[in-house]
């Protein structure tokens, strides 16, 4: 039997104090893993469908064989696992601006998403998603973009990935996709008719989808959103 409560890791980062915490759940008898940044949770192993659905979502957007995914935010690890999971994928590049949260996984802390970064076909990459795409300065393109980093277009962890949420944010991250690049992006809230439309003023297809999943703390069920945005053009429009 495990300790009822244990924190992993604790350290400062430049966006404030983030803790991994191991958590007994008396009332289902398992380990739950929690992530904080500072007084903002953000992330628990109890609920990982919507990562999951994610990378499904953006996946199956795309038609193409041999993927080459980016992943903008590693967390748990959840999307970069069901992404190496499709037997579509050839590689996958995870960014996160912490690095205390890709030490997590090659220290093999969380038992769900062991051996993520041994992985051959999978690279974390410690730097800034937002400033990597604002600034052009990946070295490679990619058929798939799957994000999970603030809460939702509008309710963002810092202030300074607004601008990705933008019409010209967006077009920065049209530019690292190939011809019938697919984006998909994670929200806390349902489907914004206003961020569909700015979208849409980048991609010729967009789409915003509902993923629900039981809620075992309410008994019921609790929702998110994935939008995917999918790009036909050729990369020179």
């Amino acid at each position: 039997m495990s300790s009822r409560f244990e924190e992993l890791d604790w350290q400062q980062t430049p966006m404030g104090e983030i803790s991994l915490r191991r958590r007994r759940e008396p009332v289902l008898d398992v380990d739950i893993y929690e992530v904080q940044l500072n007084e903002e949770f953000l992330m628990s192993s109890l609920f990982t469908v919507s990562e999951t659905q994610l990378a499904h979502l953006g996946i199956v957007a795309h038609d193409q064989e041999e993927l080459d995914v980016m992943v903008g935010g590693l967390g748990l690890g959840y999307t970069a696992k069901a992404a190496l999971a499709n037997p579509r994928t050839r590689r996958v590049t995870v960014v996160d601006a912490i690095a205390p949260v890709i030490e997590w996984h090659r220290r093999d802390l969380l038992p769900d998403t062991l051996g993520l970064a041994s992985d051959d076909r999978c690279e974390l990459v410690h730097d800034d998603f937002f400033a990597l795409v604002a600034e052009g300065r990946s070295e490679r393109s990619y058929d798939v973009a799957l994000v999970d980093i603030d809460h939702t277009p509008s309710h963002v962890l810092n202030s300074a990935h607004s601008p990705f949420y933008s019409t010209d944010g967006l077009r920065d991250l049209r530019s690292l996709l190939r011809p019938a690049g697919v984006f998909a992006l994670w929200s806390d809230d349902p489907p914004s008719d206003d961020f569909l439309a700015t979208l849409g003023t980048v991609f010729e297809q967009v789409s915003g989808h509902v993923v629900s999943f039981p809620n075992p703390h309410t008994g019921g069920t609790s929702a998110c959103s994935v939008y995917v945005a999918r790009h036909f053009r050729s990369a020179a429009t």
